[in-house]
């Protein structure tokens, strides 16, 4: 049975035939032309010579499903439509309307096809779309932009950046070369998921690791990618000029920088940066283009989080550039064994309420192990909601999972820590980090323990109590015996007096922040992440 039948073979009508034997079902072409028939044939296309005006010609054809009118002009595809519908009344016919669209031949064509091409109105949108959309203005003000810097562009990642953030700024220093400007892909923090590290050895992005007390002198220009305020989980400076800011979340205060796209409806930066690299008629580096198809992978969750139609054209156009076998390499690392004895730890000292799993695994070595423990409890029969914290310096990192769809993990984080830490996240997935002001100085070992041991109690029945109470609302104020265990919001811990003083110099002042300045975070600081997921994204509380 012929499942699609193609009258009349044009031009437009060959190319079009000469792409349906991949797609699957069987195809029949009649069209009058004998050496369109001899080269059909040739392809193994099968073809044959008639008049497709004549209904006697496909009289003994059973009806197929569609039936495609594809001739050159405009009045035999009419007389051919016409005769095609009395044929086979239930198939859907697309027409193409030829050279002459007009008049009554139009008005029969769009009357009796279900779909009508008509090249003429193609060219036109593609024209207006590439001239007047604002993916088009945005493309022009962000290559005149690149196109005005003399010197180095730092294209900087937030902190700990996770594939997202890695590959669209691995793709801004691409389409900054395309205009003949030097760029370097930076980021301050570590890379230390193993998913992540594999990514970028693997694909050997080159990215420059920037400690905080290096120089930015030798940068004419500044763009943040993934991030939209500079000072804000990347230890740029707050009052630092920014060029680019190109980002997919939405901003909880002023963006500054000379050009800013903020795309909230894409799922991730590297979805808008993969447009760019497009509409700049760039060929896609293959390290790039599979940096880019991870970071929207990873970013929507393999295209289950927050995803948009925006999300899955940007993956089907990377997909041919992409190489696969690496980026089966980076979804399957070893895990390490600090990791393992984390999750082992996880287990074992877990405390469970009902569905909700809290456990304290002491202290770590790598902050992306949390997450990964969470996750593995979140696997444990009767549990749908999990909570593992970990102690790092005088810092304590946390990291959610939920499958609840009552809970709101980021509400729940923010609710309870937010007022001595930064905390955030999506419904699903979530982290926090806290600074434990009361260890500076604390050199005993007893006293050390005894403080984490107060610290454990209180995160844990806080995070129960605000799993309890009504989202957005803040858990109750620390009592007088645990509020001297944190810094306070400002990043400073408060003396005996009441006067604030600063207690960890720039690391601490920067501790406690906003969701806004708590942006991309994995974690909320850390990498944070499971199969390189980040965690918080914060500053849109869509993990993502």
């Amino acid at each position: 049975m012929v499942s699609r039948l193609v009258l009349g073979c044009g031009s437009v009508g060959q190319r079009i035939v000469e792409q349906l034997p991949e797609r699957d079902g069987p195809l029949l072409v009649i069209t009058e032309n004998e050496d369109v028939v001899e080269t059909l044939r040739d392809d193994n296309i099968p073809a044959q010579q008639g008049d497709p005006t004549d209904p006697t010609v496909f009289s003994d054809v059973d009806e197929p499903m569609v039936v495609l009118v594809a001739g050159d002009r405009t009045d035999k595809n009419r007389l051919t439509l016409e005769r095609a519908r009395d044929r086979f009344p239930n198939a859907t016919l697309v027409a193409y309307a030829g050279g002459n669209f007009t008049g009554e031949n139009r008005a029969v064509i769009e009357d009796l096809a279900d779909r009508v091409v008509d090249p003429t109105q193609s060219l036109a949108d593609r024209i207006l779309e590439e001239t007047t959309s604002s993916g088009a203005s945005k493309v022009l003000a962000l290559r005149r932009q690149l196109s005005r810097i003399e010197g180095t562009l730092a294209v900087v990642m937030h902190d700990n950046p996770d594939p997202d953030a890695i590959a669209s700024a691995v793709a801004l220093t691409d389409l900054a070369a395309a205009v003949g400007v030097d760029a370097q892909a930076c980021y301050f923090g570590d890379i230390s998921h193993q998913e992540n590290r594999a990514m970028v050895n693997l694909l050997d992005l080159d990215l420059r690791n920037l400690d905080p007390e290096d120089s930015l002198g030798e940068y004419a220009a500044f763009a943040l990618v993934d991030h939209s305020r500079p000072g804000v989980n990347d230890q740029l400076p707050p009052e630092l000029h920014v060029d680019i800011v190109i980002d997919h979340h939405p901003p909880r205060g002023p963006v500054p920088g000379e050009f800013v796209d903020l795309r909230e409806n894409a799922g991730a930066t590297s979805t808008v940066m993969t447009e760019y690299l497009q509409r700049f008629g760039l060929d896609f580096r293959r390290r790039t283009a599979t940096a880019l198809l991870y970071g929207i992978r990873v970013d929507t969750n393999d295209f289950t989080r927050e995803v948009s139609a925006v999300d899955f054209r940007a993956a089907a156009t990377l997909l041919p550039a992409v190489d696969q076998s690496v980026l089966e390499q980076v979804e399957e690392p070893t895990i390490e064994g600090d990791t393992l004895e984390t999750i082992a730890r996880a287990i074992k000292k877990r405390t469970q309420r009902g569905t909700v799993v809290v456990s304290s695994v002491g202290y770590i070595t790598n902050r992306d192990s949390l997450p990964q423990a969470a996750e593995q409890l979140l696997n444990m029969e009767g549990v749908n909601t999990t909570l593992v914290y970990g102690f790092l310096d005088e810092m304590v990192f946390l990291s959610a999972r939920s499958r609840a769809s009552e809970i709101d993990l980021g509400e729940t984080l923010r609710d309870a820590f937010d007022q001595i830490g930064s905390a955030g996240g999506h419904a699903d997935m979530a982290g926090a980090q806290l600074e434990v002001g009361s260890l500076g100085g604390v050199d005993d070992q007893e006293q050390v323990d005894s403080i984490l041991s107060v610290v454990e109690e209180v995160i844990t029945d806080r995070f129960f109590e605000a799993i309890k109470t009504r989202p957005g609302t803040p858990v109750g104020a620390y009592s007088q015996a645990s509020q001297w265990l944190f810094l306070s919001g400002d990043g400073q811990a408060e003396g005996d007096d009441g006067v604030s003083t600063s207690t960890s110099g720039r690391g601490s002042e920067r501790v406690k922040k906003t969701e806004t300045e708590n942006e991309n975070e994995n974690e909320s600081a850390g990498e944070g992440s499971v199969n390189g997921r980040t965690e918080t994204n914060t500053e849109s509380e869509r993990d993502r």
